[in-house]
């Protein structure tokens, strides 16, 4: 008879590099390596970062986690590998638990992580039951977190409950707030904030943090006013319904921003016939000129069709962008580019301008930075800027891109460069035979022009 000897060589590397290794597994399939053999058994013991997940410990049977005697089971294995790693470091600490059956221990696991000096922290609690877990601050006091995730859980802090002194990263999603204005003045390492569906207690929103770098705000629910006051902001990206009133917005060190304002259909017609003496809505959108001035340094801008729709309401009142070197619109065509004139003025010093998009809701107003209106001043706002290099992606071969397309070539006085970007699988007319002729006298045309402007057509998965 044969026999076969296994070698089983990856048992013979040293702890540590075990330890590695299944660090990079969840902890119940890191667990369940105790029983390949005695050289694994007590590595769960050391291994530095913890991956909890219910859904893992609960597959794949339909309606186990209803069932109280389960439940019990999964804590009690969180008890015992919290209790086998005694006070060895953990790196890394990620929970994720959904539960009908509210339970204490929820702070007790964290505070044990805590106190073993994890640096990520990662925690999404639901509880079928209740709207949310309250989290308590009493195990939020370490000298070692960097990172800190909090995903459907509540937040009643003061920023006296807390010590953090080396958080870098703070993510809160579907999180219910409730903290003081100085709640993140009393962060003084974060660099990195994300607040994603976040339910505010106050009516009143101050975000505001001196070494702040990263801000990203999406989709909250506040009804009242919104601060910002971060100097040493370099990214901020606002996604976000209109708040009431922006009293202050301070981000002198801005260098990109991408603002997305969401609004309704009916929102967007309120804006465009408004009702000054009676509408409330119309005055929040008028004050989105505030956030709007507030990152006049900013140097790279993203603006979405909502947000371009509703500037025209700030025109008047929309102060110079002299640092902005590159400005980016998507477009709908079912919103208007009202605002389009003003913006290409107000950047006297921008060289790229990114189009994602160029067919739009057609009004009066936008006629004099495309061709959609004949008037006598047509492209004055583009005869006054510097732009040098334009890009416009998402082309479809439209005979009405083409004529716009055109009229950028003919009114940008410092143009070099037209890149047109059509999707390699997208809806396109291209393959009309009169289309491609058009696109190839066109660009034969100003190629051979002696303003020196190139014009490409490029193919792109965009």
């Amino acid at each position: 008879a044969l026999r076969f000897v296994f070698m089983d060589n990856v048992s013979n590397l040293p702890d540590g590099v075990l330890c590695h290794i299944l660090s990079f597994l969840t902890t119940k399939e890191a667990a369940l390596t105790s029983i390949l053999c005695k050289r694994w058994r007590n590595l769960l013991a050391f291994v530095p970062n913890l991956d909890i997940d219910d859904s893992v410990f609960l597959h794949p049977e339909e309606g186990k986690e209803d069932r109280y005697e389960i439940q019990q089971s999964f804590m009690d294995f969180v008890d015992r590998v919290l209790a086998l790693q005694g006070n060895s470091p953990v790196n890394r600490f990620s929970l994720k638990y959904r539960t009908d059956f509210d339970s204490h221990r929820v702070d007790s696991w964290i505070s044990k992580a805590m106190a073993r000096g994890v640096s990520e922290l990662d925690v999404l609690i639901i509880f079928y039951r209740v709207d949310c877990f309250m989290l308590s601050s009493k195990a939020f006091k370490s000298r070692n977190l960097v990172s800190l995730k909090l995903n459907s859980v509540g937040i009643d802090w003061l920023a006296r409950d807390i010590f953090l002194p080396m958080l870098k990263t703070l993510y809160l999603r579907s999180v219910r707030l409730a903290v003081d204005e100085c709640f993140f003045q009393a962060l003084p390492a974060l660099e990195e904030l994300s607040l994603v569906g976040i339910y505010w207690r106050d009516k009143d929103v101050i975000v505001s943090n001196a070494n702040l770098k990263s801000l990203t705000i999406f989709a909250n629910y506040h009804l009242g006013t919104f601060s910002v006051d971060t100097p040493s902001l370099d990214y901020f990206s606002y996604s976000e319904y209109t708040a009431k009133d922006y009293p202050v917005v301070k981000m002198e060190n801005l260098f990109e921003a991408s603002i997305s304002l969401l609004l309704t259909d009916d929102q967007i017609e309120r804006a465009r016939t408004p009702n000054w003496a009676e509408d409330d809505f119309v005055h929040r959108l008028v004050n989105v000129g505030k956030l709007m001035n507030g990152i006049r340094n900013v140097q790279c801008l993203n603006l979405s069709p909502n947000t371009l729709e509703i500037l025209s309401l700030c025109c008047e009142s929309m102060l110079v962008f002299n640092n902005l070197k590159s400005l980016t619109i998507k477009s709908e065509k079912s919103l208007g580019w009202q605002a389009m004139p003003v913006l290409l003025m107000n950047c006297p010093h921008f060289d790229t301008l990114v189009l994602e998009g160029l067919l739009h809701h057609v009004t009066d107003k936008c006629g004099d930075a495309c061709d959609c209106v004949s008037r006598e001043e047509k492209g004055r706002s583009l005869t006054s800027c510097p732009v040098k290099v334009v890009e416009i992606k998402g082309f479809q071969g439209t005979m009405k891109e083409m004529h716009m397309i055109k009229h950028f070539l003919d009114y940008f006085p410092c143009l070099k460069e037209t890149s047109i970007y059509i999707e390699e699988n997208g809806t396109t007319q291209l393959r009309a035979p009169q289309v491609s002729e058009v696109i190839a006298e066109m660009m034969e045309h100003y190629n051979n022009k002696s303003s020196g402007c190139t014009v490409q057509l490029l193919v792109s998965g965009y």
